[in-house]
């Protein structure tokens, strides 16, 4: 293959089959069919690589599953039918009763509510760090402790947290280090270079790009991955093969979609940061941003995810949702079109008001998930709701 992220981007895909197809087709199949007894006793025997049951592999989750390898350099992967769905099956793969997490506690809501409410009914618990005490992170570090966890960019204050120095921490404590790099896309990062043995993406988001279809995906060490397919295998998480091949014909425009998302993301928040009814803008590539030299390091570009804060709190963050004209009102993230979201009245507002600051959200913070339109068609439209509501 190429050297060059767009073209094996577009180039990696299934072999043609007898019909000389320039795209690959769908495989909408539940089964696959066995020469002969013989053959099929091998291949569920797993002496065999090849298609038993799309419960298992399909040509299109393979494919779908084979690019997002090569962009993340990793050694395997499986995908699944969402992004939680990759999440929790592969920590129920790899843990047992009795053993620890250590995560940063900058998480996404439904993973915090697996980790808090769900695991300890199997008696696994977690340890929470914050983004900026990741000085503290060894000394939470136990005898009984698996994984490392963390996502960054965090979700959704936009943190970011140094992937290399906590790499080398898992790696001396001999933990199973995994990363959720939903925000960032492969394009823009690639965790396992810095040391993570996992890496995890809700394909929903930028991967798909068009707010069309549910995914998710885990890759990365071979053996670890191993586990989690028989896990996923036994347990039916698995990604469809009609969302699969979307997915993959997403990603043939990932490149060139997430440089224009960060293009008008950075012109968005330069905009923000100007404006006298916000207190407060986070972008990994302004170079006000608390950890800009970090994302300097590991990102290529600085995503599509915007956060600022309106100054009159949760009241001022409902009334400049309500005066939203263009932008869509949605809790989903990644799509063409800008999307912005109020975490404290909505995504959000099950957690405590300590339990939200502690993870950077605030009764006024919105995240804007910048999308393709016109960035001056998108300003305007954030302009006129934050006028209105310093008025």
């Amino acid at each position: 293959m190429s050297e060059h992220f767009e073209t094996n981007a577009i180039r990696n895909q299934n072999e043609r089959s007898q019909f000389s197809e320039h795209s690959t087709p769908l495989y909408l199949t539940s089964s696959f069919v066995f020469e002969d007894a013989e053959d099929m006793r091998a291949s569920f025997a797993e002496e065999k690589e090849r298609n038993l049951y799309s419960r298992f592999t399909n040509p299109n989750t393979t494919e779908f599953v084979n690019k997002i390898i090569e962009m993340e350099g990793a050694e395997a992967g499986y995908a699944f039918a969402t992004g939680m769905a990759a999440i929790f099956t592969s920590f129920a793969a790899l843990l047992k009763a009795g053993e620890h997490i250590v995560s940063c506690s900058s998480v996404f809501g439904s993973t915090h509510a697996m980790f808090t409410k769900f695991f300890p009914k199997w008696n696994i618990e977690t340890t929470y760090f914050k983004v900026n005490e990741v000085d503290l992170l060894e000394s939470l570090i136990q005898e009984n402790t698996k994984i490392l966890y963390i996502e960054t960019p965090t979700n959704p204050a936009v943190d970011i947290l140094d992937l290399e120095l906590i790499g080398k921490i898992a790696k001396k404590h001999n933990l199973i280090y995994i990363v959720d790099n939903c925000f960032a896309t492969p394009y823009v990062q690639q965790p396992i270079k810095f040391g993570a043995d996992l890496v995890i993406h809700s394909a929903t988001k930028l991967i798909d790009g068009q707010g069309r279809v549910l995914g998710g995906i885990t890759v990365g060490n071979k053996e670890l991955m191993h586990e989690i397919y028989l896990f996923a295998r036994n347990t039916g998480p698995a990604m469809s093969p009609f969302n699969a091949w979307v997915l993959s014909k997403s990603l043939e425009t990932l490149a060139i979609r997430v440089e224009k998302h960060a293009e008008n993301a950075q012109k968005v928040a330069e905009f923000l940061e100007q404006h006298s009814n916000v207190n407060m803008v986070k972008y990994p590539f302004l170079k006000s941003h608390p950890q800009y030299e970090i994302a300097k390091k590991q990102m290529k570009l600085g995503g599509n995810i915007v956060a600022f804060e309106i100054k009159g709190g949760i009241d001022a963050g409902r009334t400049f949702l309500n005066n939203i004209k263009m932008c869509s009102l949605s809790a989903n993230l990644g799509d063409t079109r800008t999307i912005v979201t109020h975490p404290s009245s909505t995504t959000h507002s099950k957690l405590s008001e300590k339990d939200r600051l502690e993870v950077g959200i605030t009764d006024g913070l919105v995240r804007v998930s910048v999308g393709l339109e016109n960035v001056a068609d998108i300003i305007a439209d954030i302009e006129q709701a934050l006028d209105f509501n310093a008025n």
